[in-house]
């Protein structure tokens, strides 16, 4: 059995990971209005670069300057932005990890406060917080956000990232795309389960006809949010075409890796993926993995790959120590002081006290 320390080799490009660690995308608001980088981010994934993590991934990044999802959001939607995503790029590979940038629009998670237009989305929707509700998306405009998804990546292979990531989890547009309840459409980007990802495979097929062949693409999903109509079954079959598909691989995001799914399968999470999938199909799962032992339990259950989150906030030298079946590292709540060393802007803090007890 594999531990998380352990190089890993990705099947379709045969690239090379120095161990199991990947630094899963997470929001911290450090970015310019115009969506260029700024130094703390930079640093920021620096440091975790160089506490070894295998794969670093980039927050999530807007490929539309009208999708944005919140203040102080990254951007790779125009050429503006070039010399900070460049300067990352080649901060993190000098540091030896493997770069990847999170590809996203926020659909009706675009609050028009910070766009200056109405949100869309799959269909027309509405959440808790909404002012109002989003505008469905005409078939034009479909074609154009693939064709914007495409540019993006293309942009990032510019910049020297060794590829990206889709983010189709947490509610995000293509999320809404493949829900059932925010998906309500009557053309071909809609009704049937085929309908519903065709959203995700053209913006795949869009990304391979633009970049060369070793640029790496990988796919974010939450497994199941039922207020969306994102159920389990549905997403055990977007998995297997997506392992048929020219990508490199699934990335589950769980909350916790270690809670049971409300049916009467006991497998968890991260089992029925890795039972569903080929076995040399990369599969990366993440929620709640603090320790050594948590991340080779992961490993355990079929992943290929564990991502963390909370826990490289607090640790950037988290994957340093994996080797060592007994680190578990301190937990939340952190003091400022802290996070200020391990990293962290007082914008990235101050965002990071909205986080129940996890600031001092």
């Amino acid at each position: 059995m594999a531990g998380p320390s352990d190089t890993f080799v990705l099947t379709r490009t045969g690239r090379s990971i120095r161990n199991r660690s990947v630094l899963a995308a997470m929001t911290n608001k450090q970015s310019y209005e115009d969506g260029r980088l700024s130094d703390e981010e930079i640093h920021w994934l620096a440091l975790r670069a160089k506490g070894e993590f295998g794969i670093i991934t980039t927050a999530a990044a807007n490929v539309t300057e009208k999708g944005r999802g919140w203040d102080g959001e990254m951007g790779v939607w125009g050429d503006h932005q070039l010399p900070g995503l460049t300067k990352m790029a080649t901060t993190l590979r000098s540091h030896g990890a493997l770069s990847l940038v999170q590809l996203f629009h926020g659909g009706m998670r675009a609050p028009e406060r910070i766009n200056g237009v109405q949100p869309v989305s799959a269909s027309i929707n509405t959440e808790a917080g909404m002012e109002g509700s989003t505008r469905a998306l005409s078939g034009a405009e479909v074609n154009q956000l693939v064709e914007d998804f495409a540019g993006a990546a293309l942009r990032c292979h510019a910049a020297g990232f060794d590829g990206v990531e889709l983010h189709g989890a947490h509610s995000y547009l293509i999320c809404q795309f493949l829900g059932h309840k925010t998906n309500r459409r009557e053309d071909e980007w809609g009704g049937s389960f085929q309908g519903r990802a065709r959203f995700l495979f053209a913006i795949i097929e869009a990304i391979r006809a633009r970049t060369p062949p070793d640029f790496l693409v990988f796919v974010r999903i939450s497994p199941l949010i039922e207020k969306m109509g994102i159920y389990l079954e549905d997403s055990l079959r977007l998995a297997q075409d997506l392992a048929r598909a020219n990508v490199d691989g699934l990335h589950i995001s769980c909350w916790d890796v270690f809670q049971n799914v409300d049916d009467e399968d006991e497998r968890l999470m991260t089992k029925r993926f890795a039972d569903a999938l080929p076995a040399d199909f990369p599969l990366i799962s993440t929620g709640g993995v603090w320790s050594a032992k948590d991340a080779q339990f992961v490993l355990e259950e079929g992943a290929h790959l564990v991502g963390v989150g909370r826990a490289a906030i607090g640790h950037p030298n988290w994957a340093v120590h994996l080797g060592d079946e007994s680190y578990d590292p301190q937990r939340p709540p952190f003091s400022a002081e802290h996070l200020a060393g391990a990293g962290l802007s007082p914008v990235f803090i101050d965002y990071m006290r909205r986080w129940k007890n996890f600031v001092v």
